[in-house]
Order: structure tokens, then sequence, then C-alpha cells
């Protein structure tokens, strides 16, 4: 969205700023180290981070600052006010009940998936999220899928300057290969990805489209590999994946 010169706040725009640089492997971090990942001095950090403490998003022993719970709220809201997550749930429940898998609609931000919906039990595996939980994109189904619905050339920009992170053996990380994955899903309007993020688990996602046609979401299954080849399990959730995901367009 474009915003009018007179209208931007930057302040809130560095607060926000900040508060994205904890992340795994930057829960703790001095003012100097927040301040160098956003691009703000240390004082300037500093005196956000103060303000993010005194407001109750982050606390602090004097030297070093880490988020609170109380971020968590941030999310929460979106999840709870959003519209596509309370329409999507009892199509999602239908979907688990039609495959007898864990069901879940995600959406991209940036290039990170970003769980919104889910129904099913769950399992001992990183895909069991919870709701607002984010995985890099590139290595789950519904994530591959909403990447290459974006087309070729936004899928070679990304490519040019993303580093492909290996979380198993099986992770793709040769930039020529995940192009032709993507151009393969692209031609057939889903996806399927195995043992990329979890071993033992697949996943197989279709777009969900609203009613004018445009990609809003992507609608998935999660299972583990069992006693079925790749060709019997997308035979088995593929149509029921597609026939949920022709129901809701029109609620879209």
């Amino acid at each position: 969205m474009d915003i009018d010169k007179k209208d931007w706040i930057a302040g809130l725009d560095k607060g926000l700023a900040l508060i994205q640089t904890f992340d795994e492997n930057n829960s703790r971090q001095t003012a100097t180290q927040a301040g160098l990942r956003c691009g703000l001095t240390r004082t300037a950090a500093r005196r956000y981070l103060l303000t993010l403490a005194h407001l109750g998003f982050v606390a602090s022993d004097g030297k070093l600052f880490w988020l609170t719970p109380k971020v968590m709220r941030l999310g929460q809201s979106y999840l709870e006010s959003a519209r596509l997550p309370r329409i999507v749930q009892p199509s999602l429940q239908r979907l688990t009940q039609g495959t007898n898998e864990i069901s879940f609609v995600s959406v991209l931000d940036g290039d990170e998936l970003v769980y919104i919906a889910r129904n099913g039990p769950n399992r001992s595996m990183n895909t069991s999220f919870a709701l607002g939980a984010r995985v890099p994109g590139h290595v789950t189904a519904a994530g591959l899928l909403l990447l290459a619905l974006q087309g070729s050339e936004t899928v070679d920009k990304w490519l040019a300057t993303k580093e492909l992170k290996a979380f198993t053996s099986h992770t793709m990380t040769d930039p020529q290969r995940v192009r032709a994955e993507m151009e393969q899903i692209r031609q057939q309007d889903w996806s399927l990805s195995e043992q990329q993020l979890d071993l033992a688990y697949r996943g197989v996602a279709v777009p969900l489209r609203d009613h004018k046609g445009n990609v809003v979401a992507a609608l998935s299954v999660s299972m583990p590999f069992q006693f079925e080849t790749s060709q019997q399990a997308v035979a088995r959730v593929l149509p029921v994946l597609r026939d949920v995901a022709q129901s809701l367009r029109p609620l879209l």
C-alpha cells in the first residue's frame, strides 16, 4: 500500500523493525546488536527498545533485551480478526475428515510460509505448528506452490538472491532444480513436497482462489510416509483438496 509522505510515522516503522530483529539465533541482544540488524545507531536502538520495554513488549536486564509474550498479541490479533481463517475452518474440518490427515491454510509473508488455520491431531513433526508459525517457503508443498504461482520472473529474481537452506538431506538447494520444480507446479496447479522439512513426511497443496480467480492462500495436507507411494498418496488426497478448494471459492 502506498502512503503519502506526510502520513508516514518513522518511529512506528523503526519500532516494528526492531521487534523483527529477534529470532531463534538472536533471542537476546544488546542495543548495538539489534541496531546493526535494522540500520539504527546504538543510541536510537536503545531508546526504541526502552520504549518497547515500557510498553511491555520487551524485557531487559540492563544490558540485554528480549521479547516478552505480549508480542504474541500482535499475531493473535490477526488470527482473531482476519476474515480468511474464520471462513476456511469448517472446510478444513471436512478436509481432515476426508483425508484423515492434518490440514492447513497458509499464506506467504515475503518468502516465508505462515500457517493461519489448521485442523487435525498433533504429531511429532515440525509442521504441527501453532497458528502463526513460520517456515521457509521452499521446503513445504504450500510454500513451493505459492512461490511458483507468483510467476517465473518473480521466481528468478528470488532465486538470484536467496540462499536455499537445507533442513534434511532431501531439501532442494540447487536453484536450477527448484526452478524446474516450480515450473511443473505452475503447469499442474498443485504441489508435492517430500521430506524437505521433516524426514518421513510429505505434503500436498493446492491454491485457494477467490471468486475472481486470484490466489489468496494455499490449502494443504501433511502426512507421514506409510505404505503409500507418492503417486498413491497424491491420488488419495488431491481430489479432496481440489473439491474443498473449489467449494471455498465463492466465499473468498
